[in-house]
């Protein structure tokens, strides 16, 4: 008994010395999207299409390791077309919440890996044919939530500035609508951010 005691006080001073250590930071981010999605068994060419993204994060940094949650709404999709005369502009709205493990080398930066997770807010296809465009709600053919693979390189630039490149790599079938192709996310994202309070070392 006596030994667990000890070990529990141990415990909890090793933890407090390590966040006592550690520096935290709540900021915001934003930019720009190069997205496309991945789509198996199509005879249409999907195309990049340029959106945005913007929310907050939250950074624990230990040393050369951070830990760093977000929450993020992200404007994705794809262009193409399906045949002929015809074009679609794919508008997918999601909420992300990344969890990135960063990997601190000189001068601020750091790499960065860790799962993505999604929930889509909304889906439109824009269709254009023969001059006129008409907008779809698509919502109901695409599944609710979404998991990624992000992988990127940040640099934290004094006065609480940071920049980020992340490559956000579908993992999950987002196909909800009975065919069988497969539908899987791919974002490129360019962000600046900005550290709005900090804590500690």
């Amino acid at each position: 008994m006596k030994k667990i005691i000890i070990l529990s006080f141990a415990i909890v001073a090793i933890t407090t010395a390590s966040f006592a250590q550690a520096q935290i930071a709540l900021g915001i981010k934003g930019g720009l999207n190069f997205a496309n999605i991945d789509v198996s068994s199509s005879s249409a060419a999907y195309n990049s299409r340029t959106g945005y993204h913007a929310g907050a994060f939250l950074l624990i940094k230990l040393s050369k390791i951070g830990i760093q949650p977000e929450i993020i709404f992200s404007r994705q999709g794809s262009s193409y077309k399906p045949f002929s005369g015809t074009s679609v502009d794919a508008r997918y709205d999601y909420v992300n919440i990344p969890v990135i493990l960063k990997l601190y080398t000189v001068a601020g930066i750091n790499l960065q890996v860790g799962p993505q997770f999604g929930f889509l807010a909304g889906a439109t296809n824009d269709i254009t044919a023969n001059g006129a465009t008409t907008s779809q709600d698509v919502k109901s053919s695409l599944k609710s939530s979404d998991i990624s693979l992000a992988l990127g390189l940040g640099w934290d630039l004094p006065f609480g500035l940071t920049i980020d490149g992340r490559y956000n790599l579908g993992l999950s079938d987002n196909n909800n609508s009975g065919s069988s192709n497969n539908v899987k996310n791919q974002v490129i994202q360019i962000s600046a951010g900005f550290k709005l309070f900090k804590f500690g070392n």
